[in-house]
């Protein structure tokens, strides 16, 4: 293993620990000894967003582009940090442009389904969470992969956006975790619960006991009155 290996396993390490001021500085030290390498220079992008120092890490998001153009995942990246930033529109192209260079790129699909619910484009959103669910059925449960950020903060009505996540399973047939989410948009104050039985896209899933139990949860037991003194 060289140096710059050894350096790039430390920063590793302390990502994975979120000491992130540790995790820059190892990584610009592998950097040092290896100048051209686009996966650090991602990697450091990632360390300063997790720090929301957002002019720093399109700063080497944009350094590893500018070295490897066809980088999907720097795109991706680029694109939740727009995203973060609540620059809504830059944040779609971003994502689209890293489903053009990797189409199967789940954290893309996810996150322009996220940039499209943040511009109230429900349909255009339902349709990128249901195609990043069907490329990773966990994808909605991560917080990074390979690289890429999984764009999952800020998201202002979090009971329609777990709403629509459970819809999203739901046309995927996957029941367990269509309850889950449905639990979560009910937890969340999410007010469209009656309507769900009569949704078409919930049909598949809509007799599951765990989709009912959410639905129509069993009553509290009744307390039996106090004895009389």
């Amino acid at each position: 293993m060289t140096e710059s290996q050894k350096a790039e396993v430390r920063g590793d390490i302390c990502m994975a620990r979120k000491q992130y001021v540790e995790a820059v500085l190892q990584y610009e030290e592998a950097l040092k000894l290896d100048k051209m390498r686009a996966p650090l220079m991602n990697k450091i992008g990632i360390a300063y967003h997790q720090q929301m120092q957002f002019d720093r890490a399109r700063k080497y998001y944009q350094r590893a582009l500018k070295t490897n153009k066809g980088y999907a995942e720097v795109r991706n990246n680029l694109g939740a940090l727009y995203y973060d930033m609540r620059k809504y529109r830059q944040s779609v192209n971003e994502f689209r442009k890293a489903i053009a260079l990797q189409p199967e790129l789940a954290a893309a699909h996810s996150g322009l389904g996220s940039a499209y619910f943040a511009r109230k484009k429900y349909e255009e959103a339902l349709a990128s969470f249901r195609r990043a669910v069907e490329l990773d059925p966990e994808i909605f449960e991560r917080k990074s992969m390979f690289g890429s950020v999984v764009q999952s903060r800020g998201v202002a009505d979090r009971g329609l956006f777990y709403f629509f996540l459970a819809k999203s399973f739901a046309m995927q047939g996957n029941a367990e975790r269509c309850a889950h989410y449905l639990r979560r948009a009910r937890d969340e104050g999410y007010k469209g619960m009656d309507a769900v039985e009569k949704d078409p896209a919930f049909a598949a899933v809509i007799k599951d006991p765990l989709v009912q139990e959410v639905l129509n949860p069993p009553a509290a037991a009744a307390v039996p009155p106090a004895s009389a003194p």
